[in-house]
C-alpha cells in the first residue's frame, strides 16, 4: 500500500506541476497519469509478489529433493544431523536420539523434520503465489487511488492542495499502522512517513514545473 501511495502521489505531484500552466486540461492530465500509474502499479506489485512467492516454493521443492536424495543415499548421517540440531536447541544427546529414532519411521516425516531444521521454515508456511498476487496488486490499488481521488472532483490548485493533504494524511496513517508490528510509537512512525511523502511530493511538484516550463505545457 505504501509502494502505491508514495509512487502515485510522485506522479500526481510531479504531473499537477508541469500542468500548473494549464489549469483547464490539469485535471485531466492527472486523472490519466494517476489511473494509469495505478494500474500499472498494481500489475507490477502483483506480479512480483507472484513470481517472488513462486520462486521461494521452487527453491524449497529443489531443496527437498537434494534432502531426500541425502537421506536414502546416507540414512545414518541423516539421523545423526537431525539430533544435532535439537542437541543445538538444548536437548539431551539420549533424548534427541530417542526423537530422532521415533521420527526415522516414517522417511517422510524424517524428510520433512530434516528440511524444517536446515532450511528454517516449512511447506505450510510457504505463501500462496496467488494470495500474494492478490493482496499485493489490491494493497498497491488502494494505497495508488488515494491521492487521486481529489482530482475527480476539483480543479486546479485547489486539487493539488486537496491531493496533497490526503495523500500526506494517508501516509501518517500507513506509518502509524506499522508500530503495530514493529516497537516504535505510533506518532513517530507517522511522522516520518508523513515527512517523506511530503519530501517526495516537494520534489516531484518542483520537477513537474521545471519541465512543464520547458516543454511549454
Amino acid at each position: 500500500m505504501n509502494d502505491g501511495l508514495g509512487a502515485i502521489f510522485g506522479i500526481v505531484s510531479g504531473v499537477a506541476g508541469a500542468t500548473a500552466g494549464n489549469p483547464a486540461n490539469q485535471h485531466t492530465y492527472v486523472l490519466l497519469a494517476g489511473l494509469s500509474g495505478m494500474i500499472a502499479s498494481a500489475l507490477s506489485m502483483g506480479s512480483g509478489a507472484y513470481l517472488a512467492a513462486k520462486s521461494e516454493r521452487e527453491i524449497y521443492m529443489a531443496e527437498i529433493a537434494r534432502e531426500r536424495e541425502a537421506i536414502q543415499m546416507n540414512g545414518p548421517e541423516a539421523r545423526e544431523l537431525l539430533s544435532l540440531y535439537y542437541q543445538v536447541k538444548g536437548l539431551p544427546e539420549e533424548d534427541s536420539q530417542h526423537m530422532v529414532e521415533h521420527i526415522a519411521n516414517d522417511p517422510e516425516q524424517l524428510l520433512r523434520a530434516l528440511a524444517s531444521e536446515r532450511l528454517g521454515t516449512s511447506e505450510e508456511a510457504l505463501a500462496n503465489p496467488w494470495v500474494s498476487a492478490g493482496s499485493g496488486a489490491l494493497s498497491t490499488a488502494v494505497g495508488a487511488f488515494i491521492p487521486v481521488i481529489p482530482f475527480f472532483f476539483l480543479n486546479g490548485m485547489t486539487a493539488v492542495i486537496a491531493a496533497a493533504v490526503v495523500s500526506l494524511a494517508a501516509h501518517f496513517a500507513v506509518g502509524a499502522a506499522k508500530s503495530l508490528i514493529t516497537v516504535r510509537s505510533w506518532w513517530s512512525s507517522g511522522f516520518e512517513m508523513t515527512a517523506v511523502g511530503a519530501l517526495e511530493g516537494a520534489v516531484t511538484y518542483g520537477i513537474g514545473v521545471l519541465l512543464g516550463s520547458v516543454g511549454g505545457l
